[in-house]
């Protein structure tokens, strides 16, 4: 008897993975100035998109988009970056400077996860914008499953008009965030996660 496709995988969702758990469990972000070469290559950027689109998604409208920016785009962009801050904030220090004409120079590979969330008759904008959030979240998970260190920026560039139509948004469009892929240059630091104690509560009905 051929077994269907929905059989097939039952049997691997009925047993779990404590493998995928422990992953999970151990998941860390790396800062995007600490990454080297070598990072995805395209068969291995598809992949891990692809990974990145497998997100709830009411109504399947795909509210998302990815835009990929490659390190010898960087100087580039950081320099046209340097100027729209310089502009709007005045003269900058060399530190200042030099963060950045660096922002996009840091990891081999960044991506851009376009928000296009809309009015729509039956699905809220808000359901559409925490689609987005879950693809950079799967994004990241699916870049440090495939052997790369990650991380999820926004920046200052995410949140200004001008910049992000410079980098790619369109009309309607913002940026959900940039996540950095690379090689990591040293081990990832844990950093203090919440108390989960003070976190959760139990529904109770009011009296």
């Amino acid at each position: 008897m051929r077994l269907s496709r929905q059989d097939e995988l039952m049997p691997s969702f009925a047993s779990g993975s404590p493998a995928t758990l422990e992953f999970l469990r151990n998941r860390r972000s790396h800062p995007a100035i600490t990454m080297t070469e070598p990072g995805p290559d395209e068969t291995q950027i598809r992949d891990i998109l692809t990974i990145a689109a497998r997100v709830p998604d009411h109504g399947k409208l795909a509210p998302w988009r990815f835009i990929l920016y490659r390190a010898h785009q960087g100087k580039t962009i950081g320099e046209s970056l340097a100027a729209r801050y310089e502009r709007d904030n005045g003269p900058l220090d060399q530190d200042q400077r030099q963060k950045e004409l660096t922002r996009f120079t840091r990891a081999p590979v960044v991506v851009g996860v376009v928000s296009m969330a809309a009015e729509h008759p039956k699905i809220p904008v808000w359901e559409q914008q925490l689609s987005a959030g879950a693809v950079c979240m799967n994004l990241l998970t699916a870049a440090a499953a495939s052997g790369f260190a990650s991380q999820w920026l926004t920046e200052w560039y995410a949140l200004d008009d001008e910049a992000a139509r410079y980098l790619g948004a369109r009309e309607g469009e913002r940026f959900a965030g940039f996540v950095h892929i690379g090689t990591p240059t040293q081990p990832p630091f844990e950093r203090p996660r919440p108390e989960l104690s003070q976190l959760i509560t139990n529904w109770a009905e009011a009296e």
